[in-house]
């Protein structure tokens, strides 16, 4: 039977409407006011009233484009004046008893319903300044790149309000010029995006379409205009802080110590801001999770000081900056009869600051700087008692500069140089770099890579080095199947661990991956995705494999909100490591064998109030009796919207396992066959009194032992034989105990005080006990248990808020006039 002619007309019309539905860009156009909103989440102001509406919006997840439900509409409204941007939210909800709503400290979603704003002031579709507020009242916010994704460590100050109402509940926000950045035209277009997440049913919507074929979700903003005539401002912002601690351990004397300081926060023009900090404390950030390191390299920690890790996106550029080197420790070499006396764990800095933004012709700009103080220790001599001083650091300044250009809406290309400069006859550095990222202008195709040069200057007597390294990656990043292809090479002397970190150079690569995933949701799965990667590297020197694996792993979500992915790495054929034999420039090598790795992992839904996480692994090596496996267990409990538990058990055994051990009287390279276990314990508490004070528990107990079994020597072929006449105790016991106990309180925005209590203990030892509960015991009444106890106060201070105060307005006030 064939179709009447005026069908294809119909369906015409309806694959083009869709067609304009799916690619059209949304516009709001916003107003100015005079009248003051108040931020109560009521939104009774008159200017509302006329304010224009953004509605229909998308769902994003799971079912990519279906609209949302009329009885869960969500209606948004934008209003501005010359101080700030104001957002009110109207979200609909037929069941409101049912909208969740947990508490939890800032920049944690939890298990709540979310409502979010995401502003581009330069809609290029590279960058967003997204701001969320939970149904508790719970803000987060952050920075949204290509490349990064979503980096919540960037904090801004800004207000908000939520009211739960019989039909849903409503949104207020207040966001001041001072969190943005936008060019200095006089009428202004912004992109624009409104995000709602109802969390019971895991749906997410966003007004503006995200479509999930493709990956760069900022180049689907909407539009907002508008904005005309803006005058911000004076944006100076002053965040003076005072500290106190107490310190106290068996060791050592109980002592106090008090810390006071300033953060500056400076807006050079509505698009580039000045952040500073004089005699920054660092005393309260997060403990890092130590582990007994036995590989060739060292262990990599994330970067926990607020200052380095806010807004710090166009410093990441080409990914020579690794900031936990800035006050580093440096390595001291000592005697066999020298100990080193109190070592510090970090060098003070004196004070850091950094400028970013860019032009009106997308130029990005950013200048990081930091100095070091200098710093000594002693160094005791034990047979005789007489000690001396040694610098640990002389004084250094660490400086990053970027240049970013942004171009076509999708793509950029960077000039980046760190340099490290230290006093006196000490080591300095130089690292440059032009990276470049290039989109075809729908997002289907990916080109990037760059070229970077390092220089070291040695210090005196030594010879300069120089180094190397490019890389080039093409790739198809939409649909759904996507796949790519790249390589690198990294010569010799390349070497940026000053003020980056680099674990391998002397070798090439070459890599590609695949995957496939589903756009919509099935009868079994809301989302399903396969990543096949394949990755090989050659020493520059012999051409030797130092890496080949096949990598396949499967990542989904069922329709009741369970996650299940597991999969399995194969190494299929032999290699050669230059590393854990340790030798200088990396000469000798030593063998690995062809292993299968496989792993499973299931999570359920976090929406219910017990939920569990379990994830075991297990490794084969083609070496007779040499197996790695373990495992972790994971369940969490939500006692009520303020109170949850969170419990995470980690064993992880490693039978017959081969590595470095020592060098030997002869300088022969010693490895042993061994055993090691590990078993971590971590427990996190949170308890919400409301969106602005809260309690946070976080307890680690690691132990890690090694019993060597075997001691082998290493040929000039890479292979190990049987070594006899070693008999040093190489075996190893660690113990580290964390606890920190705090309570925060917003008392204002921008405006903090913290209290911590914390305690802590690290016990090595070479001789072995396999009883958990003497070691958990050990770890927690030591000699080595040391006590903290420290409140902290910030307060913000806004220059306007000063210079408009009546207090201002008396020292200002023209003095009258005496007639006689």
């Amino acid at each position: 039977m064939s179709m009447p002619k005026y069908s294809y007309f119909l369906t015409y019309f309806f694959l083009l409407s869709t067609s304009l539905v799916f690619c059209q860009k949304k516009t709001l156009q916003t107003q100015a006011t005079t009248e003051k909103v108040t931020i109560d989440g009521k939104l009774n102001e008159n200017c509302w009233k006329t304010a224009a509406i953004a509605t229909d919006f998308m769902m994003i997840n799971p079912d990519n484009g279906k609209p949302i439900a009329p009885e869960k509409r969500s209606e948004v409204k934008i209003v501005y004046d010359n101080e700030a941007i104001y957002v009110a939210a109207t979200l609909y909800d037929n069941e409101p008893n049912k909208i969740l709503k947990e508490l939890a400290p800032r920049d944690e979603f939890a298990t709540a319903d979310h409502f979010g704003v995401f502003f581009n002031g330069y809609n290029d579709g590279q960058q967003e300044f997204r701001f969320f507020v939970s149904a508790a009242g719970v803000q987060q916010d952050g920075i949204y790149t290509e490349s990064k994704g979503e980096d919540f460590s960037w904090d801004a100050i800004w207000d908000s309000k939520v009211v739960i109402t019989d039909f849903g509940w409503t949104v207020e926000m207040k966001i001041p010029y001072a969190a943005l950045r936008f060019s200095s035209e006089k009428t202004q277009t912004w992109g624009l995006n409104f995000y709602r997440e109802i969390r019971r049913d895991r749906q997410q919507y966003s007004w503006n379409f995200l479509d999930n074929k493709i990956a760069n979700e900022s180049t689907q903003a909407g539009i907002l205009q508008g904005i005309a005539n803006v005058k911000t401002p004076t944006r100076l912002f002053l965040i003076p802080y005072a500290s106190q601690y107490i310190y106290a351990s068996k060791a050592h004397k109980t002592y106090g110590e008090f810390k006071g300081g300033l953060d500056i926060k400076y807006g050079i023009n509505d698009a580039f801001t000045l952040d500073a900090i004089l005699i920054p404390d660092f005393g309260q950030t997060k403990f890092d999770n130590v582990e007994l390191n036995l590989s060739a390299f060292e262990q990599q920690f994330s970067e926990n000081r607020p200052f380095f890790t806010e807004g710090t996106d166009l410093f990441n550029k080409g990914g020579l900056l690794y900031t936990r080197r800035i006050g580093e420790t440096q390595s001291i070499a000592t005697a066999g009869n020298e100990e080193v006396v109190d070592r510090p764990s970090s060098i003070k800095l004196i004070n850091a600051l950094k400028i970013s933004g860019r032009t009106k012709g997308g130029l990005g700009i950013g200048v990081l700087n930091a100095v070091s103080e200098k710093t000594s220790v002693s160094i005791k001599n034990t047979d005789t008692g007489v000690t001396r001083l040694e610098t640990i650091s002389p004084l250094t300044n660490y400086n990053v500069l970027v240049l970013d250009q942004r171009f076509n809406k999708n793509s950029s290309v960077s000039l980046v140089n760190t340099n490290v400069t230290r006093n006196g006859d000490f080591r300095d550095a130089n690292v440059s770099a032009m990276v470049f990222d290039l989109n075809t202008r729908k997002n289907t195709y990916n080109v990037n890579g760059g070229i970077k040069y390092s220089y070291i200057n040695e210090a005196p007597n030594l010879e300069d080095r120089k180094g190397f390294t490019s890389e080039l990656y093409v790739a198809k990043t939409s649909g759904k199947y996507r796949y790519g292809l790249g390589s690198e090479y990294y010569s010799k002397e390349y070497d940026i661990n000053d003020l980056g970190i680099n674990f391998q150079t002397h070798y090439h690569s070459l890599y590609g991956n695949m995957s496939y995933r589903i756009l919509k949701p099935t009868k079994t799965f809301n989302t399903f995705q396969t990543n096949l990667n394949l990755y090989s590297e050659y020493d520059n020197k012999t051409g030797r494999i130092q890496a080949g694996q096949i990598n396949l792993n499967i990542n989904s979500y069922d329709t009741k909100n369970d996650y299940y992915g597991g999969g399995f790495n194969i190494r299929p054929l032999k290699l050669y490591d230059f590393y854990e034999p340790r030798s200088e420039f990396q000469t000798n090598y030593v063998t690995l064998p062809e292993s299968l790795n496989m792993w499973f992992y299931y999570s359920s839904n976090y929406n219910k109030r017990f939920a569990l996480d379990f994830n075991p692994s297990v490794n084969f090596f083609n070496e007779k009796g040499r197996v790695s496996y373990g495992f972790v267990i994971a369940p969490r409990y939500r006692f009520s919207d303020h109170f949850s538990l969170s419990y995470n058990f980690n064993l992880y055994r490693q039978n017959k396992n081969t590595g470095w051990v020592a060098f030997d009287e002869n300088d022969n390279t010693i490895f042993a066959r061994r055993d090691r276990i590990t078993y971590t314990n971590t427990l996190q508490g949170k308890y919400s009194i409301n969106n602005k004070m809260n309690f946070n528990l976080n307890v680690r107990h690691y132990w890690s032992y090694v019993t060597n079994h075997d001691f082998l020597t290493l040929q000039n072929d890479g292979s190990l034989v049987t070594n006899t006449t070693f008999n040093e105790n190489k075996n190893y016991n660690l113990n580290l105990w964390n606890l920190d106990l705090s309570y925060s309180w917003w008392f204002a925005p921008g405006s903090q005080m913290s209290v911590l209590y914390r305690n802590n203990s690290s016990l090595f030892s070479q001789n072995l006990n396999h009883q958990f509960e003497r070691n958990f015991k050990d770890a927690i009444d030591n000699q080595n248990l040391s006590h903290v106890f420290s409140i902290s106060i910030r307060y913000f201070i806004d220059y306007n808020s000063v210079k408009n105060s009546n207090l201002a307005k008396s020292f200002t006030k023209p003095t009258e006039k005496i007639h006689f």
